[in-house]
């Protein structure tokens, strides 16, 4: 692929690094397969060419993707859209240009032309990268070369050490790559390189938090939400559809269903057993998830359970719960603490969603105080006059799903 004619300064293009993913040996293709179909559906509004080098994905607009002009802005968009597909770690908006020295310096004096760092004097560096090794001049001689004209042409001093500008080049095998900075991206491994799980939401601020984190492991995540229904308003339905909403950017084509459990727990509410009475509704939970799991193919549930932080959190009634089912149970936040948790849910866009008021499933199920030692058969008799098993097939029977399109944004 050749790169055409066009100003100094080269065609845009977006330059993704790789993570974890390069470590993967003899399965790294298949990993790589995944996260290029993963950044094609992220970008299925754009015309792109998405194209895979050695350790790096580059994206490139065909000539008259974009209108004349719109070029920056639309690869700016595609940067933006792609630095939350997990398996990247860095995103580089990039200026593709011919691979000749010449070309190269020249489109290095353009690239940092108007930045704020020229203009204030700022200390600089070069970093190249020869991919190629037949172009004619090692990496520190293409330094050299380009540091030196930078210097010449805009008077800044060189600090390799501690630079506050970074002009990178990398030469490729058919062309050369020139930026300064990039995004961070997610990190992690391409969603669904991992499997399934299924995701109990509620519309607290942990549950989320998990789903995000088992994305970044590689999981597809379908979510259920469990509403109380018919004793509370629909308000934690638009919150948990508010809440996938924002998390699909992480992953695309997610799922929502809801259980409709507000007569489950008024079942369990005058079944005499107070102090247990909120693990024998999670334990309910769990069992229906469990029903749900099966018949998408779902092979973990997540939960946002974090060691100690409310009395069902307790080590003894997580174990009580986990008894309820045979699907692992996945809690990636259970070292958390409140604080880093709430840090992370600011930082991926949950947070402002989640502290949104609204009447919880769990405000029907509210006992003075609350068993943090439950026995785990007082709850499986509880269970017993529940007929828990069925119960938890009839409530999978009467989930509800919800398409991110079923409400207008």
């Amino acid at each position: 692929m050749s790169v055409s004619a066009g100003s100094v300064l080269g065609e845009p293009c977006v330059l993704l690094k790789l993570g974890e993913v390069v470590l993967k040996g003899r399965n790294r293709e298949l990993f790589e397969t995944r996260l290029r179909s993963n950044i094609r559906g992220a970008l299925k509004d754009y015309r792109v060419e998405v194209r895979q080098r050695h350790g790096v994905i580059a994206i490139f607009f065909p000539s008259d993707a974009t209108a004349q002009g719109a070029d920056d802005e639309v690869a700016e968009a595609v940067a933006r859209r792609v630095s939350d597909v997990p398996g990247i770690v860095l995103v580089h908006l990039a200026r593709r240009v011919a691979k000749d020295p010449e070309v190269i310096t020249k489109a290095a004096i353009e690239l940092i032309k108007d930045s704020p760092e020229v203009a204030r004097k700022a200390r600089f560096a070069v970093r190249s990268r020869r991919r190629d090794k037949r172009f004619p001049l090692r990496s520190n001689e293409l330094d050299r070369l380009v540091g030196g004209t930078i210097n010449d042409t805009y008077g800044l001093p060189v600090d390799l050490s501690d630079p506050e500008l970074t002009v990178h080049i990398e030469v490729d095998r058919d062309e050369a790559f020139l930026f300064t900075g990039g995004l961070l991206g997610q990190g992690g491994l391409p969603v669904g390189s991992s499997g399934r799980a299924l995701a109990l939401l509620s519309g607290g601020i942990d549950s989320p938090v998990a789903a995000y984190r088992m994305m970044r492991r590689g999981l597809r995540v379908d979510f259920l939400h469990f509403s109380g229904i018919p004793f509370t308003t629909s308000e934690s339905i638009y919150k948990a559809y508010a809440l996938v909403r924002n998390l699909d950017r992480f992953q695309g084509k997610s799922r929502l269903w809801v259980v409709p459990f507000g007569k489950a727990q008024q079942s369990i509410k005058v079944s005499g057993q107070d102090r247990l009475a909120v693990i024998a509704q999670r334990r309910l939970m769990l069992k229906t998830a469990e029903e749900v799991a099966h018949r998408i193919h779902a092979e973990a549930l997540v939960t946002g359970d974090s060691l100690g932080q409310v009395s069902s959190q307790t080590l003894t009634n997580i174990t009580a719960q986990d008894n309820a089912v045979d699907l692992p149970v996945l809690r990636p936040l259970i070292g958390l603490d409140k604080t880093e948790i709430m840090a992370e849910a600011r930082r991926i866009g949950t947070l402002a969603i989640s502290e949104l008021p609204d009447e919880d499933c769990c405000t029907l199920l509210a006992p003075r105080s609350a068993e943090t030692r439950a026995k785990i058969e007082d709850l499986k008799q509880i269970e017993r006059r529940l007929d828990a098993e069925d119960l938890a097939v009839q409530l999978a029977d009467s989930i509800r799903p919800y398409k991110l399109d079923d409400f207008q944004q």
